[in-house]
């Protein structure tokens, strides 16, 4: 295990360098001039020839990125232009909030979406398959955006059940956060249980078919344990490989449900950020959001051998 943690740490410590490189000479290359989007057009040259150097934009590209990166391997990832304080700092803020949302969700839908998936193939070719497959099929399909818009105006502009944007946490007070987390958890939720139900039927029905599985019910075992022993315990492992891929897609995919709720976010800081040209700021945010993602599958890797021992982390010599 120590060996395979270092191997990914490693390969984790490459992504991330040519993460950084990418992005850094991709950021330069946006139209627009950043002073003239921190500043306004109404500003003098002086104004401008201050700001220009000081944003260090007089330099070359390659100059400018050793420069940057440096001062990441010192934890300083440099100054919004936006904000006016450091990104670390920015990010400190917003960081908190995207991952809350991020874990909540996942922990809503994954068991959700299990047990639809479970209850589908179980039912197979029944009324209840029939409803719940072509529920989670359309579902599938819907915007995370216009399902926030429906909701809105459904639950806070229409009847005013619920708040229509902000977020509180729940030590500060708890009934508020739960009225203003009910429809962004929605919008987080209802794409991935939808998924995760169609990923867990095909899955389970794929297993069901195994000659294991037949044998174990012809030994008389109960319906219920050959499910829940030989059955879910081999159908997870792709249901796994979701687990990754959905978190690191709820870091940096909730930007629409932020924006539409206004929630002060990692998602709604990258939007804002793009509009800006805050070059340190995109950095920071594209780098954060890799970062997780490769943390994520180096969990998923190890939650394989956890469900499945007969996998190993280890390459046989």
């Amino acid at each position: 295990m120590g060996k395979y943690l270092l191997k990914r740490l490693g390969q984790t410590v490459l992504v991330m360098f040519l993460v950084s490189t990418l992005v850094f000479f991709l950021v330069s290359m946006i139209p627009g001039d950043p002073v003239y989007a921190m500043l306004g057009d109404d500003i003098t040259p002086e104004e401008y020839e201050v700001q220009y150097l000081k944003l260090g934009l007089d330099k070359p590209v390659a100059e400018r990125y050793v420069d940057w990166l440096i001062g990441v391997l010192h934890g300083d990832f440099g100054s919004s232009t936006q904000y006016h304080t450091s990104v670390v700092s920015v990010l400190m803020e917003r960081v908190p909030v995207t991952l809350y949302l991020a874990i909540l969700s996942t922990l809503v839908s994954f068991p959700i979406g299990i047990l639809f998936g479970i209850l589908t193939a179980v039912k197979r070719g029944k009324a209840a398959d029939t409803v719940v497959t072509l529920i989670a099929n359309i579902c599938a399909c819907l915007p995370q955006f216009w399902i926030g818009i429906c909701l809105m105006y459904a639950l806070a502009l229409r009847t005013g059940l619920l708040p229509s944007s902000g977020f509180t946490w729940p030590w500060v007070d708890l009934g508020t956060h739960i009225r203003q987390l009910i429809m962004p958890l929605t919008c987080l939720s209802l794409g991935s249980i939808a998924g995760i139900t169609r990923q867990t039927r095909s899955s389970m029905l794929e297993v069901i078919r195994q000659d294991y599985v037949r044998t174990a019910r012809s030994k008389g075992l109960h319906e219920n344990k050959v499910i829940s022993v030989h059955v879910m315990k081999n159908g997870l492992i792709p249901i796994i490989t979701m687990l990754g891929n959905r978190l690191a897609f709820m870091i940096g995919g909730s930007m629409f449900v932020e924006e539409v709720f206004n929630i002060p976010g990692m998602g709604s800081l990258f939007v804002k950020a793009v509009s800006g040209k805050d070059i340190q700021l995109i950095q920071a945010c594209v780098l954060l959001t890799a970062l997780v993602s490769c943390v994520a599958y180096i969990v998923t890797d190890i939650m394989y051998m956890v469900v499945d021992p007969r996998i190993s982390l280890v390459e046989s010599e």
